[in-house]
């Protein structure tokens, strides 16, 4: 999450691209909602199904090399061959926590490729990854051909440089070296926890900040100039990472950086409403709007505090959502509803008579996040306050009607995904007051958020 809607080109969330323009249309498929309480289960089953997106996004160009990553979404949200990095880490997290040989399997091939990335960059050797790489060839909208699959033929990474994806953001850093300390941890494996200390190292000289409201800044845009934000979402990725990273290593400095991300976090909190705002754009004065769902969700999964669990109510009230065929704008079918939560209090207020961005749809205010649905029902699990479990189990069951019914049809590298699998961003296009929107899109990110909540395996304490 940045720290200014003024400035949305720079998100790793962020769909920036002609293709995105295209109106979205959904096909009812057929099943029930299965309700699951773990991860595990056959292929047919809700988690089964989400593990066949994963494995088909990542062996989605299968001509251009074994180190790869996995595609953030299905071929028609337009942005080609794209894998966020950010994804990609929630992808490793996830087979983790399926907790099978296959799993592991998959995770570690990730893994290697977050090294890759890491060590072949095209213009840096400090520790950085970027904000996403391409991962199959495409030819862009302007006609010009990108050939080349995550490898380069020169043998360097193959960064997103046509839909600006150069830069490197704190978040995004963070939660590759939480998904490389995951890897560290279950493998004995020292290039994963060392990728991940050179990941902290770089946070700690690019982003460390001496601003009155203190914490770790954004980071940097393509041409390497430091962005000014500082971000609520940012700073708890680094708790959690620099949390792990003191754990693995021994050393004390980890505990050091991590209680400044923490103190950025508190100074965050407003205790008259029970929440935490989105972060400063200047180090000075706090950004009271929008308020977005993660900053509520995993300020908890990372801080585990009762100072704080009111966010989760706030969340779980101020933010939700239901959406349905009647619906301004809905692409829900008639005769379903999903209910959730959206993505920030500015979602609730966009405009419905004007498109999100230039060539995009029109929102629906109650537009169901389901990356932020699976968020809030882990955060939940994890509480355990009274009713917290049912809640959760409810949430769990619309993000696996969503699996059932919505984004039928897609494909990922040219072939069909597998029937009945992966989780769309949304369940119609919503505005998340930053400057983005999500779409019913199946997404790597939404279906990992799905399989951890599932297998209530919180990433942030792991």
């Amino acid at each position: 999450m940045t720290g200014s809607p003024d400035r949305p080109a720079f998100n790793r969330r962020a769909l920036i691209g002609t293709g995105l323009g295209a109106a979205v249309a959904l096909a009812a498929g057929s099943g029930a909602a299965r309700a699951a309480d773990g991860a595990g289960g056959s292929a047919a089953s809700a988690p089964g199904r989400a593990r066949a997106f994963l494995a088909a996004a990542m062996d989605a160009y299968p001509d251009h090399g074994t180190i790869r990553l996995t595609q953030s979404y299905t071929d028609q949200a337009g942005l080609f061959s794209t894998a966020f990095t950010y994804d990609n880490a929630l992808a490793i997290l996830a087979h983790l926590a399926c907790g099978s040989a296959e799993g592991r399997t998959r995770a570690t091939t990730l893994g290697d490729a977050l090294l890759f990335a890491q060590a072949n960059d095209p213009e840096h050797d400090d520790g950085r990854v970027r904000q996403a790489y391409n991962v199959g060839p495409y030819t862009f909208y302007d006609g010009t051909v990108q050939p080349d699959g995550f490898v380069r033929a020169d043998g360097k990474a193959n960064v997103g440089w046509q839909f600006g994806f150069t830069g490197t953001a704190v978040g995004d850093m963070a939660w590759a070296g939480i998904a490389l300390a995951a890897l560290a941890r279950r493998t004995g494996q020292r290039r994963f926890l060392a990728g991940a200390v050179r990941i902290g190292e770089w946070i700690d000289r690019t982003g460390r900040t001496d601003e009155p409201l203190g914490g770790f800044k954004f980071g940097v845009n393509g041409a390497n100039e430091k962005l000014p934000f500082t971000s609520t979402e940012h700073n708890t990725d680094l708790i959690g990472l620099f949390g792990q990273l003191a754990r693995l290593t021994g050393d004390r400095v980890w505990r050091e950086r991590r209680s400044v991300a923490a103190e950025f976090v508190r100074r965050m909190w407003e205790p008259d409403g029970g929440f935490f705002y989105t972060g400063t754009n200047d180090g000075v004065t706090i950004n009271r709007s929008p308020v977005p769902e993660d900053t509520q969700t995993w300020t908890h999964l990372a801080l585990g505090s009762p100072a704080y669990e009111r966010s989760l109510d706030w969340c779980a009230t101020e933010l939700a959502v239901l959406d349905a065929a009647d619906r301004p704008n809905s692409t829900v079918p008639a005769g379903q509803s999903y209910a959730g939560v959206t993505f920030s209090s500015a979602s609730l207020l966009a405009d419905e008579d004007a498109p999100i961005a230039d060539g995009q749809p029109k929102p629906d205010r109650n537009g169901v996040w389901f990356e932020g649905t699976a968020h809030l029902a882990l955060a939940l699990r994890h509480r355990r306050a009274s009713g917290d479990e049912k809640r959760a189990r409810r949430l769990i069951a619309s993000v696996e009607r969503a699996q059932d019914l919505l984004g039928a049809d897609q494909t990922l590298g040219g072939a069909a995904a597998p029937a009945r699998s992966g989780v769309v961003s949304a369940s119609s296009p919503l505005d998340t007051g930053f400057g983005f929107g999500y779409y019913p899109y199946r997404h790597t990110g939404a279906t990992a958020w799905y399989l951890m909540a599932a297998a209530r395996f919180n990433p942030l304490r792991a």
